[in-house]
């Protein structure tokens, strides 16, 4: 039986993990839709890399173009919302591009928590101690008196950590002689949340006093090793002809392939988790000792003793110190699209039974 702290494997897990020859059931990670050990996008991949190679290593401004770029970006934008796309190797130099083109140009905000992606410098790390809504209140009244005309928010779309989601009405009540700049990471929620999984971008284009821009990672729920912005064409365009963008290899080509070639996989795949999810809060005898966003896979809990629990039984859950290892562990139940509904009954009997213990003392 495994003991505390950091397990090793010499595979993937999807919905379950071998540790030292026994079978568990996994239920950690940030492949919400389980498209990384998904077989009709793998069987997708390979057409790719039949087509596109494995790798590709040029940059995008060579005076040859691999036309599935394009053709991922203009989906993306469309599947979303925004008006363009675009697509980088990863999230985290999507989020980097963005910034160090925007440098300079006005006031930086971060909200708690935002991801390191969007820093500008480590010398801005945002605290954890103040609370997003305490953020936005504080924003508000501050922002009238300052004097930079321009002023970038940043922030996450929501907290997947401590599965807590963000509510953006706030955005109407900023003064309208700012020009406001919204930076979001959605990179927790493209692919599960929104319409079709589309993410926060299209509800953000309702607020005509901001210029929202959506940044990304497309290897959690979607599995893309790449990232990807979403906004307006006139700043995507500036950052395309940015050396951050010019002198990065680009995303590898056969996964944009496949990512086009399985939009009916994804479909599929969310349909199955919102049915997990479903049936995980209907076979809970306390749902209420969870925290949770609705239609969305992470369940997060104080209940430290839950995780060697569930290993007990057979059941891997996320569990660590953060952000320090000073730190109390942040516990969280994570479904993904590969659980069948009994591995989803089964886990939601073991927390029962786990509740029903009375505690020492």
């Amino acid at each position: 039986m495994p003991g505390a702290g950091s397990l090793y494997t010499d595979h993937l897990p999807g919905r379950t993990l071998n540790l030292q020859g026994e079978e568990y059931l996994y239920c950690s990670g940030t492949s919400y839709l389980g498209i990384a050990v998904n077989e009709e996008f793998r069987s997708c991949l390979m057409e790719g890399m039949a087509r596109y190679g494995t790798n590709y290593s040029s940059s995008r401004n060579s005076n040859l173009q691999l036309q599935v770029y394009e053709e991922a970006e203009s989906y993306l934008a469309a599947y979303t919302g925004a008006e363009m796309a675009l697509t980088m190797s990863s999230g985290y130099l999507a989020g980097q591009a963005l910034v160090q083109v925007l440098q300079g140009e006005g006031a930086f905000f971060y909200a708690p928590g935002t991801h390191p992606a969007v820093w500008q410098s480590t010398a801005e790390v945002p605290g954890t101690e103040q609370s997003f809504e305490d953020w936005v209140a504080c924003l508000i009244q501050a922002l009238p008196d300052l004097p930079e005309q321009h002023v970038f928010l940043v922030c996450n779309s929501l907290d997947p950590l401590q599965a807590k989601a963000y509510a953006f009405d706030w955005l109407s009540a900023l003064p309208k002689e700012k020009q406001v700049t919204l930076i979001v990471d959605d990179s927790h929620g493209l692919g599960v949340t929104g319409k079709d999984g589309a993410g926060i971008c299209r509800d953000l284009s309702r607020y005509a006093n901001i210029r929202p821009v959506v940044v990304s990672s497309l290897g959690k729920a979607l599995g893309v090793p790449a990232g990807v912005i979403l906004g307006e064409k006139q700043l995507l365009e500036r950052v395309k002809t940015s050396s951050f963008f010019g002198g990065a290899s680009p995303a590898v080509p056969a996964y944009l392939y496949a990512f086009l070639c399985c939009g009916k996989v994804y479909q599929e795949a969310r349909q199955k988790l919102y049915a997990n999810i479903a049936c995980f809060l209907q076979h809970l005898r306390y749902p209420d000792s969870f925290r949770a966003i609705r239609h969305y896979p992470v369940f997060s809990t104080q209940q430290e003793e839950l995780c060697p629990f569930l290993l007990d039984n057979k059941v891997l859950i996320s569990s660590f110190r953060y952000p320090t290892p000073a730190d109390a562990p942040i516990t969280r139940v994570i479904l993904n699209s590969q659980h069948t509904l009994q591995d989803v009954q089964h886990l939601a009997q073991l927390i029962n039974k786990f509740e029903q213990v009375p505690e020492a003392g």
